[in-house]
């Protein structure tokens, strides 16, 4: 609850469960629809568009960020250090890559009046054959 009144956010019921949920174990990237299964077993009575709602809530006050793998398929990491990730395309899985195993030594040059405010990475994988 007091994550959610220092970032700003009033601490009503549905979002002090579903940050329960989200933040009980760790690090972890979770999609809406795989938050609202969990939030279901657990007996919490939540809408699809109140997760949907509730992560957008939880990204804009700085608790989650969004990391968007391809249109239409978006997952929410409650590790907000900077960092890169690995997708496993079989198994649609999102893993962490610590931000100092990899390293960009050259970005394009910036367009006029821009600064780079995060650099995104995502290496796709398959099982081997």
């Amino acid at each position: 609850m007091s994550r959610l009144c220092s970032a700003g956010l009033r601490p009503t019921r549905q979002r002090v469960d579903l940050a329960r949920l989200l933040f009980r174990c760790g690090n972890r990237h979770v999609t809406a629809e795989q938050l609202h299964a969990e939030a279901v077993a657990t007996g919490v009575k939540v809408s699809l568009a109140t997760v949907y709602n509730t992560l957008n809530q939880f990204r804009d006050a700085g608790l989650l960020r969004e990391v968007v793998v391809e249109a239409g398929s978006t997952w929410f990491d409650t590790n907000i250090d900077d960092h890169h990730h690995f997708f496993h395309e079989n198994s649609r899985r999102l893993q962490d890559i610590c931000c100092t195993k990899l390293v960009l030594p050259d970005l394009p040059c910036l367009p006029d009046g821009t600064q780079v405010a995060r650099v995104d990475v995502i290496i796709r994988l398959r099982d081997a054959d």
